[in-house]
């Protein structure tokens, strides 16, 4: 039986800025937007065939109070590319805030950045292509 991780719910407090940000910031696909009733819709972004895609999901009550913070205030999101200085500049241009410069690790090009809604993520171009090095 294959397994793999399928979806990763990410917290929004509203699903059109949710596909804003992914979609027209980070330049993710919308890869699904329905809805689910009067309140609730199930909208998907990522890149297709990638195999790695977000749930965007509308904080209702309690869950308002963990947007941007589903990662505990660390790096949790893991944006790779493979050309960083050219998706450094689109997301600079487009306002993303990063919180230093970028820097050149063992591992790759990094630079710490966040979200409209708070999370922190890694844009990283990883030197080797094999994660056991990192």
């Amino acid at each position: 039986m294959s397994k793999r991780l399928a979806l990763v719910a990410i917290l929004v407090p509203e699903y059109d800025a949710g596909i804003a940000f992914f979609v027209d910031t980070l330049g993710f696909d919308l890869l699904q937007d329905e809805p689910i009733s009067a309140e609730k819709r199930w909208v998907r972004v990522g890149h297709a065939g990638s195999g790695t895609e977000f749930l965007l999901a509308r904080a209702v009550g309690a869950q308002r109070e963990a947007i941007g913070n589903q990662g505990g205030g660390r790096v949790w999101l893991f944006l790779e590319t493979d050309d960083f200085a050219r998706d450094y500049a689109d997301m600079a241009a487009k306002g993303v805030f990063f919180e230093h410069a970028p820097r050149d690790e063992p591992y790759g090009t990094v630079v710490v950045f966040q979200d409209p809604f708070g999370n922190r993520w890694d844009l990283i171009q990883f030197t080797h292509t094999d994660r056991t090095h990192v």
